[in-house]
């Protein structure tokens, strides 16, 4: 069983992107049309996720011209070249299989988009950066004092 998960580990891929089932995700799949390699991307919701190890496989499921679409993707495939996250989803259960039968606006799972989003790390950011000095060519004026009265002081 040892040697088993030795060879396993081998094949896995070191970077597997963190998604789970209800995610949209962008899959780059790699296709061969006789001598040409290309990427192609499949883009859908992750409506299940199974198995372990080097034998994880996922299902995306997709509308296209109003046919769905589900395929099956092994994660560790060399022909997964990568997985994006596009939108997180907000569901409670691990499989998704009553989404078959939705259509349209019924189809549509909560959650919030990630994509280009970037957390902005608190702590690395310099303190000067929260609170910009105040330029020291200006002078700054009071709440009640105007034009005239500044210009009659100076």
């Amino acid at each position: 069983m040892k040697a088993l998960l030795r060879v396993e580990r081998d094949n896995m891929k070191k970077k597997v992107p963190e998604f789970s089932v209800g995610d949209t995700v962008r899959v780059h799949v790699k296709v061969i049309e006789g001598e040409k390699v290309r990427s192609q991307v499949f883009q859908g919701t992750v409506i299940g996720r199974r198995g372990g190890g080097l034998r994880e496989t996922f299902i995306v499921r997709k509308i296209s011209a109003n046919i769905a679409v589900e395929r099956l993707f092994p994660i560790h495939s060399p022909n997964v070249e990568k997985i994006e996250r596009i939108r997180k989803g907000r569901v409670r259960r691990a499989q998704l299989n009553y989404m078959k039968e939705r259509k349209g606006k019924r189809a549509r799972i909560a959650g919030q988009r990630t994509e280009g989003k970037e957390t902005p790390d608190v702590a690395a950011a310099p303190p000067e950066a929260e609170n910009p000095p105040a330029p020291e060519s200006e002078e700054v004026k009071t709440a009640g004092e105007t034009e005239e009265t500044a210009a009659a002081t100076e």
